[in-house]
């Protein structure tokens, strides 16, 4: 996963990152705030509550997710 130094711009994650929590341990100054799961298996995406990341699941879920 890279980093997103553009709050605007989604964070691409695959399966490989799941759990997903944010922040990320490589996450920039403005995105630190407590770690909360997202669960972005479901929708294909999730926004965090904290800081507005929008993370976009890219490929297929895992099985059993």
């Amino acid at each position: 996963m890279a980093e997103n130094t553009n709050k605007d711009q989604p964070i691409t994650v695959e399966a490989k990152d799941l759990p997903l929590h944010c922040p990320q341990p490589d996450a920039p100054l403005w995105a630190r705030h407590p770690r909360v799961f997202l669960d972005v298996a479901h929708t294909g995406e999730a926004r965090c509550p904290y800081c507005g990341a929008l993370y976009v699941l890219h490929g297929d879920a895992p099985k059993g997710h």
